[in-house]
């Protein structure tokens, strides 16, 4: 039985392609960890809406631009093991790769264009700063941004509630052909199952009782390499022996055998049985 390839592939960024959630590596640096620990935790797990918490976490934090910026190098250093593989191997198969995410925009686009994802393919939250915070006048004659302001405000759209990644979701796929898939470990991102043809729980970082129990796939692994056999099929994932994507495909292939993933269904998890079967 054949394993369709999902050609469009969605990603969340924190927690899913890096193991550190942005907002809290802020609040370790402000000294608010707990606090803002606390917000973080209830919003992913679905017990309270995206974009109450999203307003009181930034609120308390007030970041400036240098320290949203230090958020670029945290992710490059906590990388999800065999994201930077995966991503390209995908790509190597033709797929179409996506971030979204409910992260600041400048952290999680150089992260992404880091990965190798189109710039135009990457979604996240833009903010503004107050020109007139810190020490402004120092700034005046240069060309350089002054990272001593301080966040103003952001636009409460799609990517600030809990419910809003679906939306983007359809605007990026428009009319476009394929199957599409979401992989995440947070509610919202579970909440964007609706948009697309298969939604993976990803547990390789935090698991989230909720994901994990409604995800019709889900990600036991610290690695995310068994999502290329769920992306691409495992007819293609066998098709990468002799590329340069031959090491994180056997490891995807060995993580699946120990049980590296769960289906929710009999017959879901039967059909990728017998492609799998069939592939090796």
């Amino acid at each position: 039985m054949r394993w369709p390839a999902y050609k469009h592939v969605f990603f969340d960024c924190d927690s899913t392609l890096t193991t550190i959630e942005g907002i809290d590596a802020l609040a370790e640096a402000s000294g608010k960890s707990w606090r803002i620990g606390v917000l973080t935790e209830a919003a992913m797990n679905g017990e309270v809406d995206l974009e109450e918490v999203y307003a009181k976490r930034l609120q308390a934090l007030k970041p400036t631009r240098g320290q949203i910026q230090t958020i670029r190098k945290i992710y490059k250093k906590n990388i999800v093991p065999d994201a930077v593989e995966v991503v390209a191997a995908l790509q190597y198969l033709n797929h179409q790769v996506y971030i979204l995410s409910g992260g600041l925009a400048e952290p999680v686009i150089e992260f992404g264009r880091f990965l190798g994802v189109p710039l135009d393919h990457i979604r996240a939250v833009n903010v503004e700063y107050d020109q007139l915070s810190g020490e402004w006048w120092q700034q005046i004659n240069y060309e350089q941004p002054n990272v001593s302001e301080r966040l103003l405000s952001y636009p409460s759209d799609s990517l600030t509630v809990s419910d809003g990644k679906a939306q983007i979701v359809g605007d990026f796929l428009g009319d476009q052909m394929g199957r599409s898939l979401f992989v995440g470990d947070g509610v919202s991102d579970l909440l964007a199952s609706r948009a697309v043809d298969l939604f993976v729980g990803f547990g390789g970082v935090v698991t989230r009782s909720r994901v994990q129990s409604e995800a019709p796939v889900f990600i036991n692994s610290h690695s995310l390499a068994p999502l290329l056999a769920i992306a691409a099929g495992p007819a293609n994932l066998a098709s990468l022996e002799g590329s340069d994507y031959q090491d994180v495909a056997e490891k995807a292939k060995i993580l699946i055998n120990q049980g590296g993933i769960s289906f929710q269904s009999e017959e879901l998890n039967d059909k990728f049985d017998k492609a799998w079967q069939a592939a090796y």
